[in-house]
């Protein structure tokens, strides 16, 4: 496709950059139009000006706009830039590369992490297995039992992660965790059941309200049984 526009990754579709400015958002009447909770009704704007585009958030959500991972308020966008309005994943094609984006700060480098941390970070991302349940990441303790480890060494290798992720102190560390390790690209969401032609699963999970900053992270271990039995693994972190 010829001149600046956007693809959205759940559904494949390509959206044409308006002449000046694109909306984004979850409501009906925006220009790209994104079906997921975690994006507010009007999220951001993509802006062309002559040959250049630049994304900027509207403060409009807690959940924010992402570059390449990087949390942003605007920024300048080159082809092939990576988006996340909440957890909605796009990305940016068919801009022309000069000088002046060659000249924007390096894109956000992903840090090194050990095969461990990865295996706790895969288990804390857990995708839901419920309809559009938003519920929280697995706790230390769910961990330790996907992965047939003490609670104690999965709380170390938290920490770690905090401190490689920059995750500051607070409320909801471990959700902001999960959030950054999948805008990183670390762990990848599950394809609802429904996309993959499946039946929904049984129970009343769909009607979960998610708390604040609560996505699609998912709150237990209850798979734990399924991934030991397709993975076949049973050692520990060490």
């Amino acid at each position: 496709m010829e001149g600046p526009h956007i693809q959205i990754a759940v559904t494949g579709a390509v959206v044409t950059l308006q002449p000046e400015v694109t909306t984004v958002g979850r409501g009906s009447f925006t220009d790209v139009t994104l079906a997921d909770p975690s994006v507010s009704v009007l999220h951001a704007e993509l802006v062309r000006r002559g040959p250049y585009v630049y994304v900027s958030d509207l403060g409009l959500s807690r959940n924010g706009t992402r570059v390449n991972g990087r949390l942003v308020a605007r920024r300048l966008l080159s082809d092939g830039d990576a988006l996340t309005f909440g957890s909605a994943r796009c990305r940016i094609g068919g801009i022309i590369t000069d000088e002046v984006c060659d000249e924007l700060p390096p894109k956000s480098v992903t840090p090194e992490l050990t095969r461990r941390e990865l295996d706790v970070i895969a288990s804390l991302c857990r995708p839901a297995r419920s309809d559009d349940a938003f519920i929280t990441p697995a706790t230390a303790r769910e961990i330790a039992a996907d992965l047939v480890v003490t609670e104690a060494a999965v709380k170390q290798h938290l920490l770690r992660l905090y401190s490689k992720l920059r995750i500051p102190e607070g409320q909801n560390r471990r959700i902001r965790l999960a959030n950054e390790a999948v805008a990183l690209g670390l762990a990848k969401p599950q394809v609802p059941d429904q996309q993959r032609g499946l039946p929904a699963p049984r129970g009343d999970a769909g009607s979960r309200s998610p708390g604040p900053e609560q996505r699609w992270w998912p709150g237990s271990a209850a798979a734990a049984a399924d991934r030991r039995r397709l993975t076949g693994r049973t050692g520990g972190l060490g």
